[in-house]
């Protein structure tokens, strides 16, 4: 993987807002964009939103992940469980799914992984609108903290994004990025998202680091000053 340019990268998560916002905007900046998709039925339409190729497999079930990582530079994980979900239980793709994605890429020596995460995970001070999520979506958020422990462990170059509401707005290029703590709340596209998922493998300021990242309101206080860069 050069520094600011990306060959292939693995879109996780594809068929949700968040994925086909990367694949949008993965199509003219990366090589090859790869969706990774459980439903075969999806190919055609993944394909029409900016995936060069589709591979089918269930991250809760999977048989093979090799064939979805490899050649791959980064993976983008936009994995997430609906909350209407929460009530069949466990396993969580948010989870075991990004788990056993993680054990794949760390295997293929995939060189960076960025996750798409939640405002309030994990044990850090957070904002009361932290504090609704882990009320009402608490099981999602366990599994979305074990996910993001084991890919700290990972031998993998990651970044972990906790945004707030996602809304299906425009993508504005305003955002507040700060580190875990920062106590943020607010709103943030999916557009928005997807951008700072596909820089974050060419940032070299996000490398191994957690963010907040909301749009709306706006913290300059306690944004980190970030200068996220496109692949090109």
């Amino acid at each position: 993987m050069h520094p600011d340019h990306l060959d292939t990268v693995l879109v996780a998560g594809a068929t949700g807002g968040t994925g086909r916002a990367v694949l949008r905007l993965g199509q003219s900046r990366v090589d090859t964009v790869r969706a990774l998709t459980r439903s075969p039925d999806a190919a055609a339409d993944l394909k029409a939103a900016g995936a060069d190729d589709v591979v089918v497999e269930d991250l809760l079930d999977p048989d093979d992940l090799s064939a979805a990582v490899a050649g791959v530079d980064a993976v983008v994980s936009a994995v997430g469980t609906s909350p209407l979900a929460i009530q069949s239980g466990p396993p969580y793709v948010d989870g075991a799914g990004n788990r056993a994605l993680v054990a794949a890429a760390a295997d293929a020596d995939v060189e960076a992984f960025v996750m798409e995460s939640a405002i309030g995970v994990g044990p850090d001070p957070s904002s009361p609108l932290a504090s609704v999520f882990d009320a009402f979506i608490e099981p999602l958020q366990e599994a979305k903290a074990s996910a993001e422990a084991a890919l700290r462990d990972a031998s993998l170059r990651h970044t972990i994004l906790r945004p707030g509401v996602l809304t299906n707005g425009s993508r504005t290029d305003v955002v507040t990025a700060a580190d875990p703590g920062a106590e943020l709340w607010g709103l943030i596209s999916r557009a928005d998202v997807a951008r700072l998922l596909l820089a974050a493998p060419v940032t070299p300021a996000v490398g191994d680091r957690t963010l907040e990242i909301v749009s709306t309101p706006q913290f300059p206080d306690r944004d980190a000053s970030i200068e996220w860069t496109l692949p090109r």
